[in-house]
């Protein structure tokens, strides 16, 4: 079976409160946090859409798109 593709990775800047949580959990650090303290995905390239932000933003404001949803 062959691994999902990433599609889309969206980050919604009004439900991110900066925690860093999906920060710490990315394990290709996709992600950072920016000047206005909101995650961005700045390395969408080396994402392996494992979904561990997503799972683990207490605000629900990740949500990782793959070719399999």
């Amino acid at each position: 079976m062959a691994k999902p593709k990433l599609k889309t990775h969206t980050i919604d800047r009004d439900w991110c409160k900066g925690c860093s949580i999906c920060v710490e959990f990315c394990p290709k650090d996709v992600l950072e946090i920016d000047d206005m303290d909101k995650a961005v995905a700045a390395r969408k390239d080396d994402c392996i859409a494992c979904k561990l932000c997503e799972l683990r933003c207490p605000d629900l404001a990740v949500e990782v798109r793959t070719d399999k949803d």
